[in-house]
């Protein structure tokens, strides 16, 4: 059998991919708290970069690990829908690949906050 979608190429593919990403950001962030809660904190950090980072450097890195916070909530909200999709049983397996991917999203705001102290130190305290 063969996916219809995989034919697709040009405007047509790239119109599809960003409508598919569009409604994954909004099924994100109607469904998802942590998500939800994420892209306010994103909406205030991502001003507050070009204002705190002092190169392009620092406002990229400052930037840069807020998204990758986002990026990585959607790979573990992605990851608890697939297993909740094949079953709300308790597993040992289940379990492994949900704590995995809440690992990633605390180590992903561990980071961000990580880069962020520093930022604000080095600016305002140093």
């Amino acid at each position: 059998m063969t996916n219809s979608f995989k034919g697709r190429t040009g405007l047509d593919r790239v119109l599809r991919a960003t409508g598919y990403s569009l409604a994954g950001l909004k099924t994100a962030y109607r469904g998802e708290n942590a998500f939800r809660q994420e892209a306010w904190l994103a909406a205030l950090l991502l001003p507050a970069a070009f204002w705190i980072g002092r190169s392009w450097v620092e406002v990229a890195l400052l930037a840069g690990s807020v998204i990758l916070v986002l990026i990585v909530e959607l790979l573990n909200s992605g990851i608890e829908a697939a297993i909740d999709r094949v079953s709300f049983e308790l597993h040992d397996l289940s379990k492994r690949a949900k704590d995995l991917a809440s690992a990633a999203v605390f180590l992903s705001l561990v980071l961000c906050g990580g880069i962020w102290t520093a930022a604000v130190w080095s600016r305002f305290l140093a």
